[in-house]
């Protein structure tokens, strides 16, 4: 039998091997599968003597990586590799990353703008490579700020700085100082420190008066980068962008904006032994301005198209129809999108110009629309319903639809194709021998014949009035009925308020008739033989009528301070007395049914009576 189990055992063995290959080789097909990419991280600009580090990071292992030559800079160590990698399953599908970077430590040696050709990476006979690296070495001995990065190229310049403007300062920077009326204005939010910040703590940004405003969606500001600032390395970092579209002619000031970052400050002297090590810092707030910016805004020239659209930009323009036939009384959607970039959040709504017989209602406008640094691009779509109240065949003109175009100074038009589709005579078409004529708005369609009724020719019986009522006696009585019937109602009102108002008494108020309540809850026990639940409704009744009747709060409702509250009410001792057996009896029949002596129904007879004396004796 055991010889038997054996080859069993070894093929189960051997299949169970066989599917976790298996199961290796599926999950490592994504690996194999995935896009090789060789990034390139490293700073713009440096100083000359300065120490930086160029890395190259590759989301594949396994391959030869090659660095470049690094003419013009002594390299000092490299290079250091590392590896990261990371799996995630999102509804029940894998993605595993990973990444080996390669870090090299360089030392500038001389100005100038060096360029370093693209890394390689080869793997599987198949070489990929990074982007070039460009860096500028500047001359001075002025120190970077401390934990920068720079991993792209200045897009933006500071507007307006001839000369260094300290080691902190804020410039609200815009892409063109003339622009058309409705021309975007692209206004940067900028920052600029060679000192280090721990963050930003306000910022208050202008107005923009005469600007229709949008903000342009930003990556929040993690990290700063280098940039040469005529000669001298700043640490820079975009804190939000602007879309701007001027609404006037004429110049324009854009007022400075303000900001308050928490500059890092070391306190105390360093160690003579540590240095900075061990060295603490506390943030001090800086408040810092940008300039004021002037920007000339010029009318559009020339007198506007009968159908200008009041888009500034570069648009196109397109037709569609949903059907080419429908039945008579059916709606048939007609389409115009508009699409291209400008303020086309201010498009208005091409006219049609349409035959009576054809009932159209205002359109439903859909926007796609981005914000970007080249202005708001995507499309604006306006959907026409129309109804044809005659059947026959009906055409839709052409639609012109002008715009200014600032590229060329001049107002370009556009036109959509002529389109035409068929109305059908329905199934009941004039079945009642009624006509629908077209025309007019949905709102006001009716059946002509059912809206007007004939004039009657017959003269109506006029009488004269006996008399006004204000002459009438009965009219004062109850005018002054109404008046003394309103002060009443108001003074009942208040003094229901008022009374109202103390909460205390409110509670003392209704103490009896919440624990008449609860003793009849305890009566209907009593007849439905739920003891426990007789005894328990017994309990509330009595405590919660002490708390409030006597103003006590839950946390202080003891039977000490209870006794002590009614000798001060001079309350009999007899009645104390009873109101503590009656207690100690519910609290034992609830847990040693079998102790208590007295009869429920004598139980309920003695809370109902110290209730009465209670209500008697204080009121």
């Amino acid at each position: 039998m055991e010889q038997a189990e054996q080859p069993l055992l070894l093929n189960f063995l051997q299949m169970k091997r066989l599917l976790t290959y298996f199961l290796f080789l599926i999950l490592s097909l994504p690996l194999f599968a995935q896009d090789i990419t060789v990034e390139a991280e490293y700073p713009s600009v440096v100083e000359a003597g300065q120490q930086f580090t160029v890395s190259w990071t590759v989301n594949s292992g396994g391959g030869q990586f090659t660095a470049p030559s690094f003419d013009g800079f002594h390299k000092l160590i490299g290079p250091q590799t590392s590896f990261s990698s990371s799996t995630q399953i999102i509804n029940g599908k894998m993605t595993r990353h990973s990444a080996y970077s390669y870090v090299y430590y360089l030392q500038a040696v001389e100005e100038g703008k060096f360029v370093l050709e693209p890394a390689s990476f080869t793997l599987k006979n198949e070489t990929y490579y990074s982007d070039s690296v460009y860096i500028e070495v500047i001359g001075g001995n002025m120190p970077s700020p401390g934990n920068q990065s720079d991993t792209e190229q200045s897009q933006n310049e500071p507007t307006g700085n001839s000369n260094v403007r300290g080691d902190l300062f804020l410039d609200l920077i815009i892409n063109r100082r003339e622009v058309y009326v409705g021309e975007p204005v692209v206004a940067t939010a900028k920052i600029y420190t060679r000192i280090n910040l721990s963050g930003i703590n306000e910022i208050k940004y202008p107005s923009f008066t005469g600007f229709l405003k949008t903000d342009i969606e930003t990556p929040p500001l993690n990290s700063l980068k280098q940039e040469n600032v005529n000669g001298t390395i700043y640490g820079t970092g975009v804190i939000q962008r602007f879309l701007l579209y001027p609404q006037i002619s004429g110049d324009i000031t854009i007022d400075p904006m303000q900001l308050t970052a928490l500059v890092q400050q070391r306190t105390g002297n360093s160690d003579p032994f540590f240095g900075d090590f061990f060295s603490s810092y506390q943030n001090i707030p800086r408040s810092v301005t940008s300039r004021a910016v002037n920007i000339r805004v010029k009318p559009l020239p020339g007198s506007k198209p009968e159908n200008f659209s009041g888009v500034v930009g570069n648009l196109s323009i397109k037709a569609s129809l949903e059907a080419d036939s429908v039945n008579v009384n059916d709606a048939v959607e007609y389409k115009i999108t508009v699409s291209g970039n400008g303020n086309l959040k201010l498009a208005e709504a091409p006219d049609l110009k349409l035959s009576p017989d054809l009932e159209v209602y205002d359109p439903k406008i859909t926007d796609n629309i981005k914000s970007t640094i080249n202005g708001m691009t995507g499309q604006r779509t306006f959907e026409f319903l129309l109804i044809p109240r005659h059947y026959g065949e009906y055409t839709i003109p052409s639609v012109t639809y002008s715009y200014f175009n600032p590229s060329t100074g001049r107002y370009e038009k556009l036109r959509t194709s002529e389109m035409t589709f068929y109305a059908r005579k329905g199934l009941d078409d004039n079945s009642s021998g009624i006509t629908v004529y077209g025309g007019m708005s949905g709102e006001d369609v009716k059946y002509v014949g059912k809206d007007i009724r004939f004039i009657k020719q017959k003269p109506g019986k006029l009488k004269r009035s006996s008399g006004i009522i204000i002459t009438n006696r009965s009219f004062y009585s109850i005018y002054l009925i109404s008046l003394l019937a309103f002060f009443a109602v108001l003074f009942v009102r208040r003094e229901h308020v008022r009374r109202n108002a103390d909460i205390v008494a409110v509670r003392n108020r209704k103490a009896g008739r919440i624990a008449v309540r609860r003793l009849r809850e305890a009566s209907i026990c009593l007849k439905n033989n739920e003891m426990d639940r007789f005894h328990e409704e017994i309990l509330k009744a009595l405590w919660g009528y002490l708390g409030d009747k006597l103003n006590i709060p839950v946390s202080n409702l003891t039977r000490n301070n209870v006794t002590d509250i009614l000798n001060e009410k001079r309350i009999s001792g007899e009645t104390i007395e009873k109101l503590t057996k009656i207690l100690d009896t519910c609290e034992y029949a609830r847990y040693a049914p079998s102790a208590t002596e007295i009869k429920p129904s004598e139980l309920y007879e003695g809370a109902s009576q110290f209730i009465r004396t209670i209500e008697n004796s204080i009121g």
